[in-house]
């Protein structure tokens, strides 16, 4: 095994709990898909790492003692994981959930979510990927009960990004229930299944009424899932909003799910802020806006990203807001701290009166590593508009 000496910002680092391993505290590494014992300049050992470059750093810590990665390793870090889902695995109102959460759950680098029978593993850089039979295979005898899964390439230079891994294949689309609502989710086309799975507890602030009587905008709505969630939840209207021309057609599938009509139901193929000017121009307005853009977005006109331009989704959202009317503020940045997301927030409102009615974090599905504050990326904010 290769020994690596790391600086004592690294060390530091180590000892609060932090796996995730910063390109810029190894700028002279050059060696890449490997397992390390990282050591500290006087000597001591600090732990075992992979090394492996991926959208969030260089590799990940996997252990602080010295033990060999193979099946059974991987059965024990199944094994936990799933005795922390069992109230999620007891559920009949809830049947898609995040089974293993990267170092929340002790080996960062993949996670693995569960739709109903079938599994869906994210490998999210090469090394992963290079030893992703012995993890399957222990994830067989951890989960037998699974019928069949799914693979998502989420690291470049392989020629594909979805693919059918093992066992049963799932239907083209099929029914799943999160909060005793249905959604459509399909698990073989590109990387994206129809519904994103941390945010479940604010949905289910929605299917409990928070939009009850009310008409809803769901900008950057992907299939619209939070609009369903009102809808269930009693909302009079919904209109949802996304620049991907397919987000209507699944959009509506999750309302047909759920034996909604249409009617009150509107799907917008727009810019989110050209739609802002259309609404304004038109003299549309809304009782509760939810904001979840991506992280960073570009078009042919401008590029978007939540750490610098989320404040002018809040302040075009104010134009078409009634009176006493809700935001919820949300965004998966994980680069975008809690206290900086509301500063965000802050600069929207521009003294405006509002105040936060509830944050919600990720899901305890969602594991986090309590040490790493970045770990727990999900911040949303429930937001009381004073008329």
């Amino acid at each position: 095994m290769i020994e690596l000496t790391v600086s004592p910002i690294v060390e530091r680092k180590i000892k609060q709990g932090i796996c995730v391993l910063d390109t810029q505290d190894f700028p002279e590494v050059t060696m890449t898909n490997t397992m390390v014992y990282l050591q500290s300049q006087a000597g001591q050992f600090l732990g075992q790492a992979y090394l492996s470059s991926q959208n969030k750093g260089i590799g990940w810590l996997i252990s602080k003692q010295k033990e060999s990665v193979n099946q059974i390793f991987f059965e024990r870090l199944l094994f936990e994981a799933r005795k922390k889902r069992k109230s999620f695995e007891d559920s009949s109102l809830t049947t898609a959930y995040r089974l293993f959460q990267q170092d929340g759950d002790g080996f960062g680098g993949m996670t693995i979510d569960r739709y109903n029978d079938y599994a869906v593993f994210s490998w999210y850089n090469e090394y992963i990927y290079s030893i992703k039979d012995q993890i399957v295979a222990a994830f067989q005898t951890i989960y037998p009960d699974v019928l069949g899964a799914y693979e998502k390439i989420r690291f470049k230079g392989l020629d594909y990004e979805s693919a059918h891994l093992y066992g049963q294949e799932a239907p083209e689309e099929f029914t799943i229930f999160e909060n005793g609502v249905a959604y459509q989710v399909f698990l073989n086309n590109g990387l994206m299944t129809g519904i994103f799975l941390d945010q479940h507890e604010v949905r289910g602030l929605l299917v409990d009424g928070f939009a009850a009587g009310k008409n809803l905008l769901n900008m950057f709505s992907y299939t619209a899932a939070f609009s369903v969630a009102a809808a269930m939840g009693g909302a009079n209207e919904t209109t949802s909003v996304d620049l991907a021309k397919r987000s209507r057609e699944l959009s509506e599938a999750h309302f047909q799910a759920n034996g909604l009509l249409l009617e009150n139901h509107r799907f917008i193929v727009m810019d989110v802020f050209e739609y802002f000017k259309y609404a304004k121009r038109k003299g549309l307005s809304y009782d509760v806006i939810v904001l979840d853009p991506p992280s960073f977005a570009r078009n042919k006109k401008q590029t978007f990203s939540v750490a610098k331009d989320y404040h002018k989704l809040i302040a075009q959202s104010l134009e078409i807001l009634n009176p006493g009317g809700q935001i919820i503020a949300s965004t998966n940045a994980s680069n975008v701290g809690l206290e900086k997301f509301k500063k965000e927030i802050e600069k929207g409102f521009m003294g405006r009166k509002h105040r936060y009615l509830q944050t919600y974090r990720l899901p305890s599905d969602f594991v986090i590593n309590k040490n790493d504050e970045s770990s727990n990326y999900l911040k949303v904010f429930t937001i009381q508009v004073e008329k």
